[in-house]
C-alpha cells in the first residue's frame, strides 16, 4: 500500500519554521538597492514585517499570531510536497522533496566553498533546531524578538517591534554613520555566532 501523508498528519513531520523572526537588514529591507540600509529603511522594513505578521491585524504579535503563521506554513509546505495536488503526499512525492533538500543544500555548501566561507553547520545547529538557532536564539529568532516584550505582556506591540528593529539596527551601525553596510551585517553574524558558540558560563559558586 503506497504510504501518503494527509494535510493534518502532516504538521507533525514538518520542519519547524520560525514565527516571530526579528526584522532584517537584508535585500529586503535595502529599499533603493544601493547595498546598505540606512535607519529610515530598517524603520520601514519593520513596519512592513510587522503588519504582515500581525495575522489577525490587532496591533500585537502573540500566541495567536504564531498559530496562524505555522498553519500557514504547514499548509505553503503541504502544497509544495503534494506535487500531483491530489489532497495526499504519497512516499515518493516525500522522497523527492527531501532528494530536492539536500542537492540544494550541497549547491549551497560548494558556493560557499567557493567564496572561502566557512562549512555547513553540524547536526543539531541548524537554524530551525534545537536550543541554540532559528527561532529559539539569535538575534533573528523567536527568543530574540521576545525579549522586544518589555512590558511582559507576552505581546508584541507594534512599537516593541520597531523599538527592538531600530536597536538591532544600531547595534550593527559599528561607525555610527546612520546606515549598515554588507561588512557591518557580516560583522553583526558573526559576533552573534561567536557568542552562540561561547561555553556557557559556570553557575555562581562553582
Amino acid at each position: 500500500m503506497k504510504k501518503k501523508l494527509t494535510l493534518l498528519t502532516l504538521g507533525a513531520a514538518l520542519v519547524a519554521v520560525p514565527v516571530l523572526a526579528a526584522p532584517g537588514m537584508g535585500p529586503k529591507a535595502d529599499a533603493d538597492g544601493n547595498g546598505t540600509v540606512t535607519r529610515a529603511e530598517a524603520q520601514a522594513n519593520a513596519t512592513a514585517m510587522f503588519a504582515k505578521m500581525d495575522a489577525n491585524k490587532d496591533g500585537k504579535l502573540d500566541a495567536t499570531d504564531r498559530a496562524a503563521r505555522h498553519a500557514e506554513m504547514r499548509a505553503k509546505a503541504f502544497e509544495r510536497l503534494d506535487a500531483n495536488k491530489d489532497g495526499n503526499v504519497s512516499k515518493a512525492e516525500w522522497d523527492q522533496a527531501s532528494a530536492d533538500r539536500q542537492a540544494k543544500r550541497a549547491e549551497r555548501g560548494e558556493k560557499r566553498a567557493e567564496a572561502g566561507e566557512p562549512g555547513k553547520r553540524g547536526p543539531g545547529m541548524r537554524g530551525h533546531r534545537g536550543k541554540h538557532g532559528g527561532h529559539h536564539g539569535g538575534p533573528g529568532g523567536r527568543g530574540g524578538m521576545m525579549k522586544a516584550d518589555t512590558n511582559g505582556d507576552k505581546a508584541i506591540s507594534q512599537a516593541e517591534f520597531q523599538t527592538a528593529a531600530l536597536a538591532r539596527f544600531d547595534a550593527a551601525d559599528a561607525n555610527k554613520d546612520g546606515q549598515v553596510t554588507a561588512e557591518e551585517r557580516q560583522a553583526q553574524r558573526g559576533a552573534w555566532k561567536a557568542k552562540r558558540a561561547a561555553p556557557p558560563a559556570a553557575p555562581a559558586g562553582e
